[in-house]
């Protein structure tokens, strides 16, 4: 079950982390279900409370219109269009009245590690929404309907034999979901031995700023570490995420904030030296020029406190499919 910590004293509420939890007699580490499944399972308040689950959502939308929010931000969904929202993000539901499609919830460890490496399953700065047109897109609509149809022929083999069929299934899903070609696939579509340099020295800027993000936020500093002028990390930067090298370490570390804001009662001061900041001044300084609003007021908003008559805390996530709130 998951714990649902709690920093700041008692009362001190958080957006809660939810783990997965298969239902009663069906497979551990993943589970399928078409969203009219969803909606009978759990009411609107339950999927519109944000939360933090710890699992992955792989959800195709086949028809209406749907906003799912992923880490603070609104996805418009259309039908044919897959969102994938990872394991730690926070996320929540928009209305989900005249919205049809299938969801798929897995725990990472469901899938074999090669097939885990090779859909690039941990890769939180993948692109939370894809549209796959023509037959890359029936190829996935197949997949996933495939998946939904054995999860649901529980009995038909030993369970043994039937989890490995489910995670065969999935790994096909989630291959064609990461890698759909051509160049929104995050290889090089033209540019030959340049564009293959630009993706490699992208990669390792991304994975220095995932590990040093709290510690540096100057890109000479990465340069420096990784051997390479920051014109050159700028440009490979913008090449591959649209953003220049500073741009990209800013929204890193204003994820980071917001995250801990939103699930925890940390003071801006214990906030601002986990990441990096001298003070909490600078810190909120920092964080009013990128977002608009100060850490407190955001704060307050993504918990819904502006709805909420008194400050009441949100409601737990109890009861949301595929996880447990931890008490």
């Amino acid at each position: 079950m998951v714990k649902k910590r709690q920093e700041g004293g008692e009362g001190a509420s958080e957006i809660p982390e939810v783990a997965f939890s298969a239902p009663a007699g069906r497979p551990a580490g993943v589970e399928v279900m078409t969203l009219a499944e969803l909606r009978g399972r759990a009411d609107a308040c339950q999927l519109s409370t944000p939360h933090r689950p710890g699992f992955h959502h792989l959800l195709l939308l086949e028809r209406g219109r749907l906003v799912h929010s992923v880490d603070f931000r609104a996805h418009p969904l259309a039908p044919g269009d897959l969102l994938w929202s990872r394991p730690g993000q926070f996320q929540h539901f928009g209305d989900l009245a005249g919205a049809e499609g299938r969801l798929v919830l897995f725990e990472s460890g469901f899938l074999d590690p090669a097939t885990a490496a090779a859909a690039r399953i941990e890769d939180w700065y993948g692109p939370p929404v894809r549209h796959l047109e023509g037959a890359a897109g029936r190829r996935l609509e197949e997949a996933m309907r495939q998946l939904h149809r054995e999860f649901g022929a529980l009995g038909g083999l030993p369970l043994p034999v039937h989890l490995d069929v489910l995670r065969h299934l999935l790994a096909v899903l989630v291959l064609r979901a990461a890698h759909p070609g051509g160049a929104a696939d995050g290889g090089v579509a033209d540019g030959g031995a340049e564009g293959c340099a630009a993706s490699a020295t992208f990669l390792r800027f991304r994975d220095a700023v995932e590990r040093d993000f709290a510690r540096s936020r100057r890109v000479a500093d990465y340069a420096r570490a990784l051997g390479y002028a920051p014109r050159t990390l700028s440009r490979a930067t913008e090449d591959r995420a649209g953003v220049g090298a500073k741009e990209f370490i800013d929204r890193r570390v204003e994820l980071e904030a917001k995250r801990l804001l939103a699930h925890g009662d940390r003071s801006a001061a214990r906030i601002a030296g986990r990441l990096g900041f001298a003070d909490a001044t600078n810190f909120s300084k920092f964080f009013q020029r990128r977002t608009g609003s100060t850490p407190i007021a955001f704060r307050v908003a993504v918990r819904g406190g502006a709805q909420r008559v008194g400050g009441s805390p949100p409601r737990p996530a109890q009861g949301l499919p595929g996880g447990s709130s931890r008490p």
